[in-house]
């Protein structure tokens, strides 16, 4: 009797597995809940359904963890002056500096409701963040129209809402409010206004520095637009 058993289990365990749904990770949230052991580090998560598998950075321990990094810089590894399908859809190493890209992004966005949180440090080793209550990008048809709003605190100030409403631009799709290419004159790529109160995406640099305007990576009311920030590092989770 024991030996049928057997054999009739080993028969239906392919099926048994086979019926067992496996769940895909949408975020780094979607991580966590499957385990709150989990330490930061590097995961793959799946933003547009079973063929999107990406690497991402996912921080686990900032303000109650569950972070999905969509954007990082740290040592000046990667370029980050690109064009637009690379930020369409991303770029870099999320073990290190990336963008994880528009497109994931969208998705990201449209099936939850998150709040953003960017952290950076200066050169001096003092580390400051702003934090928002709500963060969402329209479709690519809508070049990628940035929603941010609910500024909380953080000692980094506000350098964001000025770019509220703005649509995504680069080097060689310029949809930027001036007249003239942001994205060309500031060497990065971002939701430029008229052009930035911050350059998360700019060029790499030193800290202070003044011999090119703005270039560098910057956060205006934290440094003011001639330095540039040794990390910032933009990133997400859900609001419950």
């Amino acid at each position: 009797m024991k030996f049928q058993v057997l054999i009739l289990l080993f028969l239906l365990g392919p099926l048994m597995t086979h019926c067992v749904p496996l769940i895909l990770p949408l975020d780094c949230s979607d991580i966590s809940n499957q385990d709150y052991s989990r330490p930061s580090g590097v995961y793959t998560i799946y933003p547009i359904g079973g063929k999107s598998a990406v690497q991402v950075y996912c921080d686990m321990n900032t303000v109650g963890g569950r972070w999905t990094v969509f954007q990082r810089r740290m040592d000046g590894s990667v370029n980050f002056y690109r064009p637009w399908d690379q930020y369409k859809m991303g770029f870099g190493k999320a073990a290190t500096e990336y963008w994880l890209g528009l497109e994931n992004l969208f998705h990201l966005t449209l099936r939850k409701r998150y709040e953003l949180l960017v952290e950076m440090e200066d050169f001096s080793g003092n580390k400051v963040f702003a934090r928002y209550t709500s963060f969402s990008i329209d479709p690519e048809t809508y070049g990628y129209r940035l929603h941010v709003s609910g500024f909380i605190n953080g000692e980094a100030g506000d350098s964001l809402m000025a770019h509220n409403g703005q649509k995504f631009s680069t080097f060689d799709k310029d949809q930027d409010s001036s007249s003239g290419n942001c994205a060309k004159l500031f060497l990065g790529a971002f939701w430029y206004s008229n052009c930035h109160h911050a350059n998360p995406n700019g060029v790499y640099r030193w800290g202070a520095d003044g011999t090119i305007y703005a270039v560098g990576v910057e956060w205006s009311s934290l440094t003011g637009n001639n330095y540039s920030l040794k990390s910032i590092s933009m990133k997400i989770r859900p609001v419950h």
